[in-house]
């Protein structure tokens, strides 16, 4: 197994780049494992780049008719670095349809030397012009006679949610296709309850990345909220709305760790728990996502924090994956839950990342759990490898289980599920002018912060 940095293990905020081989790459979570014994998961993203061999689809000719259902302009306001990124729907089109966009003058990529060049006139000119996202269209490219690494079907703890509740919430556990052009963005985020997620580039133009190591997430909220002061007293989770741009000169000016990685076509990208990321496209090119768990998610999945506002809540019980992970620690949570003792949205820190790393096996062992567990089909050895690998974080979850069999959950619609909230469209976001005068207090306040400052 090789990646393109040295060394046995990366520190701080590295992206690694990895290449498998045809036999590493047939087991999904064995080589996720691999990645994080490399310590990949510190940076919150890692590329693999697939063995030669192999392919996700032998031909894209035949998606022009496809429909981007609601194709998002994205309008940004802002500038020194900081803005506020809000969508207005637009019409129906097709896949042919938006390539020619993409590709006219009004949208095109400008001309540019190198990646480096194209950045610069990114962020540059990033509040002129709006460009068109043809984001969250349900489906998938993979061929489904592609084995290993089809988004698709990952075969990951995530798929327990379907298995095990019925539950399915579009553009979690079920693939997303992103069609973009240049200068579609993005904007700061960590997945939806702190889930992994993996990004693949289908074709077309490549795909620039940024990221802040889960170790620093704390510092990167804190300087948002200072940024926008605004959205963050709306809601104490406002990073989760994707409204917030931050360029990496004002988090370099701010101290804050962060690497940027170039996705090219036939590339995959990996986000680990609690890995904020953010980016953008270079021009016309389609990529496919979907989010994906592992034993070392569950920690991270319990303590997530969640919307306040209701615009931008998904979330889903974490009973089934404490119950057949950490069976140790269930009744231990229901106690919780039924005494109240302790409110989820009030937790200060998460799981510390040197009690979640190893390889886990569970106490029963894997033969016992498989006798208990057969239904489970592919999650039986990933779940037989499986412990609790550190201490139960008291949390109680205020989130209903969502049980309906078989029930589709489109992910912008999901707060409808949740008990008092409210359901805010996409193009009727509340977009706040960024505060100006807040910017030049910020430069430089998390200097004088701690390294790990309380989350509030």
């Amino acid at each position: 197994m090789s990646s393109e940095h040295g060394g046995p293990r990366s520190t701080g905020s590295t992206i690694m780049t990895f290449y498998p081989t045809m036999s590493e790459f047939s087991d999904f979570s064995k080589y996720i494992a691999y990645m994080e014994s490399q310590g990949a998961h510190r940076a919150g993203l890692a590329k693999v780049i697939p063995p030669k061999e192999w392919r996700a689809r032998q031909s894209y000719e035949d998606i022009s008719d496809m429909l981007i259902t609601t194709p998002l302009q994205q309008v940004v306001s802002g500038q020194a670095g900081v803005f506020t990124q809000f969508h207005k729907k637009k019409k129906t089109m097709t896949v042919g349809q938006y390539r020619d966009l993409a590709n006219s003058k009004k949208y095109q990529t400008p001309p540019h030397l190198n990646f480096e060049d194209l950045e610069r006139k990114y962020w540059k000119n990033r509040s002129f012009g709006s460009p068109i996202y043809g984001a969250d269209v349900s489906g998938s490219l993979f061929d489904e006679n592609t084995q290993h690494w089809n988004v698709g079907h990952l075969g990951s703890l995530l798929d327990l949610l379907k298995q095990e509740c019925g539950t399915v919430i579009e553009g979690i556990n079920t693939p997303y296709l992103y069609f973009g052009m240049w200068k579609t963005t993005f904007a700061w985020h960590t997945e939806d309850m702190d889930l992994y997620s993996i990004n693949y580039l289908h074709f077309g133009q490549p795909k620039t990345w940024y990221a802040v190591p889960p170790e620093h997430g704390r510092r990167l909220e804190h300087l948002a909220r200072q940024l926008f002061p605004g959205s963050s007293q709306g809601c104490q989770a406002f990073m989760r709305h994707k409204v917030a741009l931050i360029s990496p000169t004002v988090l370099k000016e701010n101290g804050i760790p962060f690497g940027r990685m170039t996705q090219e076509a036939g590339e995959f990208m990996v986000t680990f728990p609690y890995g904020y990321h953010a980016g953008f496209n270079h021009g016309f090119n389609c990529a496919e996502a979907i989010n994906f768990a592992t034993p070392r998610w569950i920690d991270y999945g319990k303590v997530a924090t969640q919307c306040s506002c209701g615009e931008a809540r998904v979330s889903f019980s974490m009973d089934v994956f404490v119950r057949t992970v950490q069976p140790g620690n269930y009744e231990l949570m229901k106690q919780e839950e039924h005494h109240g003792t302790v409110d989820s949205l009030a937790v200060t820190s998460r799981p510390r990342p040197e009690l979640t790393l190893g390889t886990c096996i569970l106490d029963q062992g894997t033969s016992t759990l498989a006798w208990r567990r057969s239904h489970l089909g592919p999650l039986k050895s990933l779940v037989g490898r499986a412990r609790n690998s550190c201490p139960y974080t008291k949390v109680h979850s205020e989130n209903p289980f969502l049980s309906a069999p078989q029930s589709i959950v489109p992910a912008r619609r999901l707060a409808k599920q949740v008990p008092g909230s409210s359901v805010i469209p996409v193009d009727a976001a509340d977009v706040k002018a960024v505060d100006h005068s807040q910017h030049s207090q910020a430069c430089g306040i998390l200097a004088r912060s701690p390294k790990f400052p309380c989350h509030s």
